[in-house]
């Protein structure tokens, strides 16, 4: 071929139709790709550049994934915590119909504690023992000590005497009388070598007081303890994928792709142990003191249900907020990865057609050349 010459007006038109040709398949490879720059040799800068900006979309949308599985473990979180509160108020109701039941049989409220002279000799000193429900009380006795000053001792007691449980007087006769200060307070008086002692007779028939009982709260009570064992049961299945916010589990969620920007959500341990209640003991709602004391317990339990709800609805704001910025984010780094190498269409329709017809002109334009040559053929004819 390199034997050939062609003349400069044939020339110079294959050139253009050449470079016409190789435009034209240009603009047809980003019309049917939609990039302007679909390798690094078109744009090494803009491919670059846009490949990153893809790349951190990607991984931003992989975040995106995993904050949408927080949210949602953060709403089971808060189901179980809706559960518990209905579980707390139903068992607050539950004490207070036990308080407000009437007992069944009358209380035995006094005894009598028999001492057998008004001062305690030597041999008679030491320590008498009163328990009121689980908790004993000490009361020391000392040599010589006169019946009025025990019984000073007595009401002095902190949760035992005339404010508490019961109250210490005498018969005049040198004999002790103890009384419960209300009818669901029992007591008893320890058998021990300190009330021996003293002459102190400890059946439950003369020196004990019962306190009266009720059916209603005894099943009132089996109802409570139920209820404590449904709030058990109820933390142990607020858990999502694993994680449960309600029996001691931290979440972590990751808010960028090199994990500088994050959320730690600290779980609680919500069961009944970890809310401040337990199961009442068998005749415990016999007591207005424990059903008050249960009561207590359970409104504080409300309460700190109540301030975790706040906290996890706070923390689940602020993953909304993360959620939705990161869409934006992921949007405004794909936009700015298209527009560094898509084509614009109506451009490339455009430049296509006029290539094309640039192509056909530089045909004719060839042809025309080519006749020009062929002119000198008619010489020889």
């Amino acid at each position: 071929m390199s034997d050939i010459s062609l003349s400069t007006g044939i020339r110079q038109n294959l050139l253009s139709l050449q470079n016409t040709s190789a435009e034209l398949t240009t603009t047809q490879e980003q019309l049917a790709t939609g990039k302007k720059v679909n390798t690094a040799f078109d744009n090494p800068t803009s491919f670059f550049t846009s490949q990153s900006l893809t790349n951190r979309a990607n991984d931003l949308s992989a975040l995106l994934d995993q904050i949408g599985q927080a949210q949602q473990t953060l709403d089971a979180a808060n189901n179980g915590l809706t559960g518990l509160t209905s579980l707390l108020e139903q068992a607050l109701s539950t004490a207070q119909q036990a308080q407000q039941a009437s007992p069944d049989t009358a209380a035995q409220t006094t005894g009598s504690v028999a001492v057998t002279t008004s001062t305690i000799t030597t041999a008679n000193a030491g320590n008498l023992l009163v328990s009121v429900g689980s908790t004993t009380y000490t009361v020391a006795v000392t040599a010589g000590e006169a019946l009025t000053a025990v019984e000073a001792a007595i009401n002095g007691t902190s949760g035992l005497g005339s404010s508490g449980a019961v109250t210490a007087s005498d018969d005049g006769s040198g004999h002790l009388i103890l009384t419960a200060n209300d009818t669901s307070t029992s007591f008893t008086v320890d058998a021990d070598t300190t009330s021996a002692a003293l002459g102190v007779t400890t059946n439950a028939s003369t020196n004990n007081a019962q306190s009266a009982t009720s059916s209603t709260r005894t099943t009132l009570q089996s109802n409570y303890n139920a209820l404590l064992t449904q709030i058990d049961q109820l933390a142990g299945d607020a858990s999502y994928n694993g994680v449960n916010l309600l029996n001691g589990n931290n979440l972590t969620v990751n808010f960028n792709e090199t994990g500088t920007s994050s959320l730690t959500i600290t779980g609680v341990t919500f069961n009944s142990q970890g809310l401040g209640l337990s199961t009442i003991a068998s005749g415990g709602f016999q007591s207005d003191s424990t059903i008050s004391t249960a009561e207590s317990d359970i409104n504080s339990a409300i309460t700190s249900v109540r301030a975790q709800t706040e906290t996890f609805g706070t923390n689940s704001s602020t993953i909304q907020t993360r959620q939705t910025f990161e869409q934006n984010m992921i949007n405004t780094l794909q936009t700015g990865a298209s527009n560094l190498v898509l084509a614009d269409q109506n451009q490339e329709s455009a430049d296509l057609l006029t290539e094309q017809t640039q192509q056909q002109l530089e045909i004719s334009a060839l042809s025309i050349a080519n006749q020009a040559n062929q002119s000198v053929l008619k010489l020889f004819g």
